[in-house]
């Protein structure tokens, strides 16, 4: 299938649920690529993997009692998220430990409760893997506002989460309340987890979450820029990998995050500060070290320029 037949379809009316499919990738990528840039900043990767399992038993629970999913996921991520936060605050016990008890917790209490579902087995697989082509509606509203929501809280509190990812003893002596911003950026994670559940599962979400800051991270030094080039990449992801699971009929959440996976190794490769642009910038400064060293090369003639 051309890009073209892609785009016919994606203008069919017959075919409205692709459409949306791709507008929630894409907002889903976009919110997850500007939280995530937070999140690996601080290496707060296993943070978001544990989100993307404490929202397992909200999801269960508004299945069940045929609810809406977001919110029910929605619920469940922040109330663990608050939890974690006012848990790790006893430093007798590492946060890294805390995140393990709860998620593991929750992601049980999820399985217990989806057990008890007609059809459990498909449900099991819809939550972990995705349903992208399935999402109704009010759904499709339900992500686009909380997305804003996260963008704007987020862009309010910006310079405060910088201060404390960057140094949290710095941030607190210049009397900013660390453990609020904390708690601020675990539940705009959950939310930016929530909304991306449906796109490609509570399995492969962290990937959305990780993959392309990190990438942007490897085509910059400069925050700013990483915030930008995030989104971008994880949008254009969530396109690329669409349009590749709909001509080839493969699983839709796998294939954008294989697609941002390759995005990731061809920058880990090919970037100024990937492996090979490394190796070109040695290889450089070792040819002029050796000029530099070269016999003759301090007797060299000085230009008349230079004399002048």
């Amino acid at each position: 299938m051309s890009p073209l037949d892609f785009l016919s379809d994606l203008l069919d009316p017959d075919l409205a649920f692709l459409g949306k499919a791709l507008a929630v990738a894409v907002m889903s990528s976009i919110v997850c690529g500007v939280v995530g840039t937070f999140v690996v900043l601080r290496g707060m990767a296993f943070i978001g993997d544990a989100v993307a399992h404490s929202v397992f038993p909200g999801l269960a629970i508004a299945f069940v009692v045929s609810g809406n999913l977001v919110l029910g996921g929605t619920i469940a991520g922040v109330l663990t998220a608050v939890l974690v936060a006012v848990f790790a605050q006893n430093r007798r016990v590492k946060e890294d430990s805390v995140i393990g008890v709860f998620f593991v917790g929750s992601f049980a209490l999820g399985i217990v409760i989806l057990a008890q579902a007609p059809g459990y087995a498909g449900s099991l697989q819809q939550f972990l893997f995705g349903s992208i082509t399935g999402i109704p509606d009010s759904d499709l509203l339900v992500v686009g506002g909380m997305g804003l929501l996260v963008l704007l809280v987020l862009s309010a509190v910006h310079k405060e989460l910088v201060a404390v990812s960057l140094d949290r003893e710095s941030a607190r002596a210049m009397g900013l309340p660390v453990f609020a911003l904390d708690l601020v950026l675990y539940v705009l994670v959950t939310l930016a987890v929530v909304i991306s559940v449906q796109t490609i599962g509570n399995i492969l979400v962290l990937a959305l979450l990780i993959t392309p800051p990190a990438t942007a991270r490897l085509l910059t030094d400069r925050l700013g820029v990483m915030m930008l080039l995030s989104p971008v990449i994880g949008g254009l992801g969530a396109l690329v990998g669409l349009y590749l699971s709909w001509a080839w009929e493969v699983p839709t959440g796998g294939t954008i995050v294989l697609v941002l996976t390759g995005g990731f190794l061809l920058a880990w490769f090919l970037a100024p500060r990937g492996l090979l642009g490394r190796r070109l910038a040695r290889r450089r400064a070792d040819a002029h070290t050796e000029d530099a060293l070269a016999p003759g090369a301090d007797d060299a003639p000085v230009p008349a320029e230079a004399r002048a």
